[in-house]
């Protein structure tokens, strides 16, 4: 019975400090008595004083309490307009392009990220111009030789068969020999780019010693 009586009285005593603190919040806003004089002259010099952009502005467009356009106010007045802003915020701009061209011309040069040319590089270029008829010249004489290592060839293919069959074998209208053109192009050619791999190699093996 003592446990149920305490609890009793402790929630009626908690009612009671809320039903006072409910009383006080409603009496607050009402009563005159509880605003201070300071603040009752603060509102009389505002009223007093009217508002500047109320009275310069209309406000059919623009808001003077947000300091803004009105809501549905979609068309910019100043849009498609040269303003003082917009070439503000243009100068700006340029002022910072330019301030970083400055800072980055007066950086020093990176000697690491420098990739100079070969000190033979004008020597080379002067040597290929040199070369070119030169290299006419290679290419007639190896074909030339080409030719000369076939033909012979052929010739010693034909003895050969004439001392075996005491006949030489047919023969075109060239005359060579039917089936031996062929294979010894192919051995020219594998030659020939035999012969071109050496001189890359020894190419590759000249510019590592520069």
């Amino acid at each position: 019975m003592s446990t149920h009586a305490s609890l009793s009285a402790a929630a009626d005593e908690r009612k009671a400090r809320l039903a006072k603190l409910k009383s006080l919040k409603r009496k607050a806003p009402d009563d005159p008595s509880d605003i201070e004089p300071s603040a009752q002259e603060d509102d009389r010099e505002s009223s007093s004083t009217p508002d500047v952009s109320r009275l310069y502005l209309s406000g059919r467009n623009f808001d003077a309490e947000t300091k803004g356009p009105k809501l549905g106010f979609e068309l910019n007045p100043a849009e498609n307009q040269v303003t003082l802003e917009a070439k503000a915020a243009e100068l700006a701009e340029r002022t910072k392009a330019e301030a970083a061209a400055a800072e980055a011309a007066d950086k020093p040069l990176d000697l690491f990220k420098l990739q100079p040319k070969k000190p033979n590089w004008d020597l080379k270029r002067d040597l290929d111009k040199k070369l070119e008829v030169l290299n006419v010249r290679t290419e007639n004489a190896i074909a030339r030789l080409v030719r000369e290592r076939i033909e012979h060839a052929q010739k010693e293919a034909r003895k050969k068969a004439g001392a075996s069959t005491g006949e030489l074998e047919p023969t075109d209208k060239d005359g060579e020999v039917v089936g031996m053109e062929g294979a010894m192009l192919a051995e020219a050619m594998r030659e020939r780019e035999r012969e071109d791999e050496a001189d890359r190699e020894r190419e590759m093996g000249d510019e590592e010693l520069v």
